[in-house]
């Protein structure tokens, strides 16, 4: 994932050529169309017609309009002239849905760090200077200090933080952010030919089943003799860990009860 950069925070004055920026539209033009640059205090910049799409356009505004938020690549910068030119086409989609999702996370979390700054009793500058600017140079964003911060309480101290600051900042992230995750699945093929072999197949199963913090393990029916057994968890090394345990529990429950049961990790 591209690194966000919080522009206004690090004092950058002028996106970088190749940066991804995002844009409000401000006028549409039948050349082009002015935009502002959301995160380097609304400089302006332009999309020359032929930058907006790659096929042949008939109407600009059905392209770009008036107040929308677009992703653009920078092209050019001349700083002396104060021109900025970019473009909308050089974006795919899957950039433009992360570059967007990216801002809106570093918007959370210079709102957070609000709230930081507020239990703490000081301002926000005074926040930047004491631990902001030094977290954004360990963490590459405000965005993933508060991320990892709800992962692994240690990961601040873990990069040499210190003061009484990290455990208000601790416990902000843990009230505001929810934790990334992965979902992974497999199945269980179990079997038990006795009187009493369903009670013994769904008791077994109810071992997989658990929650916990960022952790669950849950067991879905497909068709007998076949159950789903899908993790969530914060990664997928700890996702395949569990699932491992949870299909192990299944078998030795069933097994004790002289059912038989095998886990498949893919269908």
């Amino acid at each position: 994932m591209a690194e966000t950069k919080t522009a206004a925070a690090r004092g950058y004055d002028w996106p970088d050529e190749g940066e991804l920026v995002v844009c409000t539209v401000t006028n549409v033009k039948n050349f082009g169309a002015f935009v502002t640059l959301d995160e380097y205090e609304a400089k302006e910049g332009f999309i020359h017609i032929a930058e907006v799409s790659s096929g042949w356009i008939k109407y600009i505004r059905d392209y770009v309009r008036e107040g929308q938020k677009v992703v653009c690549k920078v092209l050019k910068v001349d700083k002396d002239k104060g021109h900025i030119d970019l473009s909308l086409k050089a974006v795919n989609e899957h950039q433009r849905r992360e570059k967007i999702q990216e801002w809106k996370n570093e918007q959370k979390a210079e709102n957070l760090l609000g709230i930081v700054a507020q239990r703490l009793g000081k301002t926000v500058d005074e926040c930047w200077q004491e631990f902001g600017y030094d977290i954004l140079d360990s963490f590459g964003t405000l965005y993933r200090a508060f991320e990892e911060s709800v992962m692994d309480e240690d990961a601040l101290e873990g990069e040499g933080f210190k003061g009484p600051w990290v455990k208000t900042f601790i416990e902000v992230a843990k009230e505001n952010i929810i934790p990334p995750h992965v979902t992974i699945d497999g199945y269980v093929e179990a079997t038990d030919f006795c009187p009493e072999g369903a009670i013994h197949i769904k008791e077994a199963l109810a071992k997989a089943a658990m929650e916990s913090d960022g952790l669950s393990v849950k067991v879905q029916y497909i068709g007998a003799p076949r159950y789903r057994v899908v993790v969530r968890a914060p990664d997928y090394k700890t996702a395949e860990e569990e699932i491992q345990k949870a299909a192990a529990r299944v078998i030795k429950a069933l097994t004790a009860k002289g059912g038989e049961a095998k886990f498949h990790r893919k269908d």
